[in-house]
């Protein structure tokens, strides 16, 4: 998506050791219409999967899936990393390492809203390692739904993250992807 590299490269910020900034428009403050082209485009991509469900992970990457849902014309839920009191049904839970927090986090879902036999599409605003996105998939599995795919805002190749979701056997498409981020620059594929 040519639009999203532009702004990648305008306004992300290489921090280095991997980390790229892009809080002006996808991670602190969102660009509605920059995150309803790139929902559309996913969506496009990954229509064919037939997914009931978008399941995504708090926080970042609920502007992508709610962007990708609408048009898909399916609801969204999103791993929390805290229960709410309004939390009073089963929960999952799985453990994966925040690559920008530097730390475990949980992911938990209810069984309300995440339910055996769904098809589920997961979004994330970016695939790095993968270790969210297996966290997810992971959700998933432990409430006998079915994964269909991934789609990624975001991908950065060179953390083979890719590689480490190969086993989900499922399509993943991301809408920009560097493959790297060294000397200050950030070079796409």
């Amino acid at each position: 998506m040519r639009e999203l590299q532009e702004r990648i490269l305008h306004e992300g910020r290489n921090l280095g050791g991997g980390i790229l900034k892009v809080d002006s428009f996808l991670n602190h403050q969102i660009d509605p219409g920059l995150m309803g082209r790139a929902g559309a485009e996913l969506a496009r991509r990954l229509a064919a999967t037939r997914p009931t469900k978008v399941l995504t992970a708090e926080t970042s990457g609920i502007a992508p899936a709610l962007a990708t849902a609408a048009v898909l014309g399916v609801p969204v839920v999103f791993a929390r990393k805290s229960p709410p009191l309004t939390m009073d049904y089963t929960i999952v839970k799985e453990e994966c390492k925040s690559r920008t927090h530097n730390k475990m986090v949980e992911l938990m879902v209810s069984t309300e809203y995440l339910r055996a036999d769904e098809r589920v599409l997961i979004i994330d605003d970016f695939l790095a390692t993968a270790q969210t996105i297996i966290a997810l998939a992971r959700l998933v599995a432990r409430v006998n739904a079915h994964l269909v795919g991934i789609g990624t805002v975001i991908e950065k190749t060179f953390e083979r993250g890719r590689e480490n979701a190969r086993h989900l056997n499922v399509p993943i498409e991301s809408l920009a992807v560097i493959v790297s981020m060294d000397d200050g620059k950030i070079i796409f594929e």
